[in-house]
């Protein structure tokens, strides 16, 4: 894909998504009270696909409301991340286009890795100064909406990331698609229905109007463990 006229000709980082999905679809029910609805082994999982990646990527709603600090998992995953020539811990980054995060959420009491915050140039002044203390680096991309394109460019080339994982919500996923970034999906199938119309799913946001500018996907791997299903979607060869 041609970089857009303007951004440098900058290799992007590997885009890679995970999460778990019920049956019908959903990421979270319609209240946010459960956010997954994977088992054991779908959060050793998790786990595993961090231990390959050089950052994590989470939207700030998913980050405060899951308490989340997107760790390494322990020092089995440390292991594995030092035997693969990363550093111990994953580096975090954060997306809030607002910058409208709170202070004290959770994942800003624990140092144990740089913690990176992508907001967009319509933030105001005063959210993002008040944020400024608690990350290590703070930056803007694009206008009413984050430029992802330029931000994974920037993540590239100034902090060396080669393999972004990304780990929601739908909404930050969306715009990922939207954008044509994702390369490839880990999506846990689970045996559950949550229902609700207005739950949160897989891509949430503006998504696309038409059939023809849809992502395009290729399953190119399924596990069936118990009664969970283990898939992977590559970024589809065909063109529109």
């Amino acid at each position: 894909m041609k970089p857009k006229p303007g951004l440098k000709n900058t290799p992007l980082p590997f885009v890679f998504l995970n999460l778990a999905m019920s049956a019908d679809g959903k990421i979270a029910t319609a209240n946010r009270a459960v956010h997954s609805c994977g088992s054991a082994r779908d959060l050793e999982h998790l786990y595993e696909l961090r231990a390959t990646a050089d950052a994590i990527l989470c939207g700030a709603r998913t980050v405060e409301e899951t308490r989340a600090t997107l760790g390494n998992g322990g020092d089995k995953f440390r292991r594995r991340r030092l035997k693969a020539g990363l550093a111990g811990f994953p580096l975090r980054v954060l997306v809030s286009g607002s910058a409208s995060m709170d202070p004290d959420a959770a994942i800003f009491q624990k140092r144990f890795s740089p913690i990176i915050l992508l907001a967009g140039c319509h933030a105001p002044r005063r959210k993002l100064a008040r944020l400024a203390g608690c990350v290590d680096e703070l930056k803007q991309f694009g206008g009413r909406e984050l430029d992802f394109r330029a931000a994974l460019e920037w993540l590239r080339e100034e902090w060396n990331v080669k393999r972004l994982l990304c780990e929601g919500g739908g909404g930050v996923n969306d715009a990922l698609f939207r954008a044509g970034l994702v390369d490839e999906i880990h999506l846990t199938i689970c045996p559950r229905i949550f229902g609700g119309r207005t739950a949160p799913t897989l891509a949430d946001g503006l998504g696309f109007s038409r059939l023809a500018d849809a992502a395009l996907f290729e399953l190119t791997s399924c596990r069936r463990i118990k009664d969970e299903l283990f898939t992977v979607f590559s970024r589809s060869k065909l063109t529109h």
